[in-house]
């Protein structure tokens, strides 16, 4: 059959183009998606492994495709510090980790993770809105690159101990226990007067299994998703720290993207960190029994007892940090 004017026309300019190394994409294709790698050291049963699913879930759905996030959970891509430096460095898109050790970027964020400063989740939840929380963001962002998305509660952190029964600070006198590398933490163990220890989460399981340390602290679901029941034998309830673990992503990734996919981003994020609050919450109520069962001996001890000598020095240790009154402000939410 032969062909019309049109066609020749038609068919010449696309040879013409691609002879100048110029190609037209196929009539109906679709730009590829813009891929969100998104990286955590927790195991994929915590809940803060299944909000990065349904946030990806969510974006998927609203931006029609345009927008894929994957997930990269047991420090698949790096420890937590490697992580947040290739946010920094934008390798990666985005992660999620606590204050304290996102304050290895911006020293005075470790305020945000101080011992006994936040009573409860309902208490923590009031940070995203306090102003010293949007002036550090800002700060953040301008010296490092890395924009806060979203505040999760992550639990009240406890300490268990592998061969040693303890309920007083002066049962752990000499003990190794393991911290995050966050030298607020340390300070913490330090006025409890036990030898702090700084591990990357992904090597914990492995140092408490070989004596390395003779114990560590963390919420309930994270020593269950972590199994350290296998490994740690006593939890005592010490309610020492309520976590606020942050959601990041690169700064500059973050401007480039249109107005209307942030929104879309911010909005399946704050659906899901509510998601996630409320699912560590109603794991917390039932672990101490479950931890039990798993072989456990749960010490209820003098909370007041532990609390006493952190609140006598290290708030005061780390104002200059902080700032005058930052603490004691945080505390009054």
């Amino acid at each position: 059959m032969p062909r019309t004017g049109a066609e020749l026309s038609r068919r010449s300019f696309t040879a013409g183009l691609a002879a100048a190394g110029v190609f037209m994409p196929a009539i109906g294709a679709r730009a590829a998606p813009t891929v969100i790698r998104w990286g955590d050291a927790l195991a994929t049963t915590h809940p803060q492994v299944m909000m990065i699913d349904r946030v990806a879930a969510a974006v998927k759905e609203k931006s029609g495709g345009r927008i894929e996030i994957q997930s990269f959970p047991n420090s698949q891509l790096g420890s937590g510090k490697e992580m947040m430096e290739n946010v920094s460095a934008g390798v990666i898109q985005m992660t999620t980790d606590g204050a304290g050790a996102l304050s290895v970027f911006l020293p005075p964020l470790s305020v945000l993770e101080a011992p006994y400063l936040w009573r409860d989740a309902a208490h923590l939840a009031k940070l995203a809105a306090a102003p010293v929380f949007a002036k550090l963001n800002d700060e953040l962002a301008a010296k490092r690159k890395i924009r806060l998305l979203g505040v999760t509660y992550y639990g009240k952190r406890h300490l268990t101990t592998g061969k040693k029964q303890v309920a007083t600070p002066a049962d752990v006198a000499g003990l190794k226990l393991r911290v995050p590398p966050v030298d607020v933490f340390r300070s913490m163990v330090e006025a409890w007067g036990a030898q702090a220890t700084p591990i990357a989460f992904g090597e914990l399981y492995l140092a408490l299994s070989q004596g390395a340390v003779d114990g560590q602290e963390n919420p309930l679901p994270t020593i269950q998703s972590g199994k350290f029941f296998e490994v740690q034998k006593f939890l005592v309830l010490t309610e020492h720290v309520v976590t606020p673990r942050l959601v990041m992503i690169n700064d500059d990734f973050w401007k480039g993207l249109p107005a209307a996919d942030r929104d879309i981003i911010q909005a399946a994020i704050a659906d899901a960190v509510k998601w996630q609050d409320a699912e560590l919450l109603k794991q917390e109520a039932g672990l101490v029994d479950t931890l039990k069962g798993q072989g456990m001996t749960v010490i209820k001890p003098d909370v007041k007892a532990w609390r006493d000598p952190v609140l006598a020095s290290v708030p005061k240790k780390y104002e200059e940090r902080w700032g005058k009154g930052t603490f004691d402000g945080l505390a009054a939410l």
